[in-house]
């Protein structure tokens, strides 16, 4: 059964990386105003960092709600690629579904490193006790964050929400050895500026898109 070596693995390094975000996050709602549920219900059911913090500017701007909406949604677009990367791996029929609402970058990028090397028939359920224990560490580390917000100092905070990219980062530059992922972080990297000049709400995933397509089209050139 790979359900629970997933979760203990889920609650190692990973564990830290997120809730330390979240932890961020949930004190940034407290500072705007906004109540314990609503903290706890945006990291839950946005869950993907960009998109959550975009619904919280945009919700203290005019407007109203759907702006903030759609903004939270066109940040949070990239996770659309993700999952049909993810897809082939989690095996055929509705069950795959159940792993759609804990598809977020430091679950993903674990799945796509330890998938291969699980037997086809355990596949969803590693994914899935490694993204529901995600899942809750970031519910946590919300409430936790809400509640000691007025203790922690405010560039303390600004750190620690570059902890959970700065560990994915981490994930990637361990699998460099590999040319395909080489091809995509160089790549990637040079996409990069191309986040200045298109709108906020669609800065990612526009560069990210362009990266990753050039090096998809590189590694079908060179046939590896």
């Amino acid at each position: 059964m790979s359900f629970r070596p997933a979760c203990r693995e889920a609650l190692g390094v990973p564990a830290l990386a997120m809730a330390a975000t979240f932890l961020a996050f949930g004190a940034a709602v407290q500072a705007a105003g906004f109540g314990l549920g609503w903290a706890i219900a945006a990291s839950l059911l946005v869950y993907g960092m960009p998109g959550q913090l975009v619904l919280l500017a945009a919700l203290g701007t005019p407007g109203g709600a759907l702006p903030a909406v759609a903004g939270a949604v066109a940040a949070n677009a990239r996770f659309v690629p993700m999952a049909v990367a993810l897809a082939p791996w989690l095996g055929g029929g509705p069950r795959r579904f159940l792993a759609l609402p804990f598809i977020a970058v430091t679950p993903w990028a674990m799945a796509m490193r330890r998938l291969p090397a699980v037997p086809v028939e355990r596949r969803l359920a590693w994914f899935l006790g490694f993204g529901l224990t995600s899942w809750t560490v970031a519910g946590l580390s919300t409430l936790v964050g809400h509640l000691v917000a007025p203790l922690l100092d405010i560039w303390f905070l600004a750190a620690l929400l570059f902890v959970n990219p700065l560990y994915f980062g981490l994930i990637l530059a361990s699998d460099l050895g590999q040319a395909f992922v080489r091809r995509a972080a160089i790549l990637g990297v040079a996409a990069a500026p191309l986040a200045f000049v298109l709108p906020a709400a669609w800065a990612l995933l526009g560069a990210g898109l362009v990266g990753g397509t050039l090096a998809f089209l590189w590694s079908r050139h060179v046939g590896r």
